[in-house]
């Protein structure tokens, strides 16, 4: 239905035609035409193709959950948790690999860092192991007399 004194919408269509007429074409029909017309869907991935489907069934009723967690760049807590064990443990091997070459002023700050690390890492596999949903996940702590025995012998290299 058209307003008394009101023109009909004027277009003109992609081959030069213009159409006096009312259009039926929607908010989003528009945007998603002129965003063809603009070549903004052209570098998508698989374009042409069907997109891959990821084989999430050993996952069970919590295949829905990880999928979002995936999306949202997210991972489940014990993975999270695993990620921050690993990365302590990097720092542990790098403070054994500095103790190697240091005077003997560094090589008692490089023993207390690795006995704070020791700590921190045996707390991160505490909340790895509460976290993680079966033992496969789980990882053992750190024993401090091993490390410092790790942390000498590789002073006296």
């Amino acid at each position: 239905m058209e307003t008394p004194g009101r023109k009909p919408p004027n277009r003109i269509d992609e081959h030069g035609n213009r159409h006096v007429a009312p259009t039926w074409e929607s908010l989003v029909d528009r945007q998603i035409r002129e965003a063809m017309e603009e070549g903004r869907f052209d570098d998508l991935p698989f374009q042409g193709q069907p997109i891959p489907v990821e084989d999430d069934s050993r996952a069970g009723e919590w295949a829905m959950a990880f999928r979002v967690l995936k999306n949202a760049g997210v991972a489940p807590p014990w993975i999270e948790a695993d990620k921050e064990v690993r990365a302590l443990l990097d720092r542990r091997d790098a403070v054994l690999a500095r103790a190697a070459g240091a005077s003997s002023i560094a090589r008692s700050r490089y023993r207390r860092d690795l006995e704070r690390l020791v700590v921190d890492v045996n707390a991160a596999v505490a909340r790895l192991n509460a976290e993680a949903p079966t033992d496969r996940q789980h990882r053992r702590p750190l024993r401090l007399e091993d490390e410092l025995a790790r942390f000498d012998a590789a002073a006296r290299d």
